[in-house]
């Protein structure tokens, strides 16, 4: 009997070791990752500025884009604000066409149709995540860049489809966030609006999504830097111009369309190479940046309070 007990004590204390050990070193593989992926491309990004004398004020506040100009015809330059503004325009449309409808879709899912709300409408939302982004794009060139050029106007490559299928696909984003907010409210708030008088819809607008607005935001945010960060899809639709456009129907570039388009025609080592690198830095930064409003401005009450 007490052979038994010792057996099963020392396997449990086995399974509980190996267990220990298998998740500190998931971990570790994680940290680590994460640790040598940021080191790496902040050595490449830097070299622009520190191999080649290149500025960070004409680095980011110019719109000359000319890597492979000779010296004699005045050197190569390597400013990225067209890129810079391509993606800050497409991705913040974007975001104010797609958190209406994701309020919305998130608010009627919840509490308009909760039954079969949830059962089919949030299923259907949340399988728009699963589709590629070459999905999205290719749908966007054979559909929206033809009607846009035919019944808009311009060549249908736009800053108008880039952020119309941008705001697709970060719409099961922001639904999902929200509707989690939204059921994880205490059901007094509901109650207490309405034995208040509110109708239902007053109270849906003046306490419920007041009360979940730190889910709403977080959902934003996210939606923000999936968008800020799609390469794909936006580089199908979206003309590629290095020019700063002047209204929606223009063609634009983004900083994830010209790393994508330029990286594998670019010499190891060269100016043109390391300032796509330094594109790819600026881009690590912005999305530490959404992370950091995410975990410390919206969790411990930053932005909400």
């Amino acid at each position: 009997m007490k052979k038994g007990v010792i057996k099963m004590i020392f396997r449990l204390g086995c399974s509980e070791l190996l267990g220990k050990c298998l998740t500190t070193g998931a971990a570790l593989i994680a940290i680590v990752s994460t640790i040598t992926i940021v080191v790496f491309i902040s050595m490449k990004g830097l070299s622009t500025f520190t191999n080649y004398g290149v500025s960070i004020k004409e680095f980011l506040f110019s719109v000359d884009w000319l890597p492979d100009r000779l010296p004699e015809e005045g050197g190569p330059q390597v400013g990225v604000l067209a890129f810079i503004f391509g993606s800050v325009v497409v991705s913040m449309l974007a975001v104010l066409l797609s958190a209406p409808l994701s309020i919305t879709c998130a608010v009627f899912i919840v509490e308009v149709a909760p039954f079969w709300g949830q059962r089919f409408l949030q299923p259907a939302i949340e399988l728009l995540a699963g589709i590629p982004s070459v999905v999205y794009g290719y749908i966007g060139l054979s559909v929206l860049v033809p009607f846009i050029r035919d019944n808009v106007g311009g060549l249908g490559f736009s800053v108008l489809a880039g952020f119309l299928v941008l705001s697709l696909m970060i719409l099961p984003t922001i639904v999902s966030i929200l509707t989690d907010s939204l059921r994880s409210l205490p059901r007094e708030y509901k109650e207490a609006a309405l034995a208040l008088g509110s109708t239902r819809w007053q109270a849906i607008r003046l306490v419920l999504i007041p009360a979940a607005r730190s889910g709403l935001i977080t959902g934003i945010v996210l939606g923000l830097a999936r968008a800020f960060g799609e390469a794909l899809a936006v580089q199908m639709v979206i003309g590629n111009t290095r020019k700063i456009p002047t209204s929606i129907l223009d063609p634009v570039i983004t900083l994830t369309s010209a790393i994508t388009m330029d990286m594998g025609n670019t010499p190891m080592g060269s100016l043109w190479n390391s300032a796509l690198w330094s594109m790819g830095l600026f881009l690590l930064i912005m999305s530490f940046f959404f992370i950091l409003v995410v975990r410390y401005g919206v969790s411990k009450g930053g932005i909400t309070r």
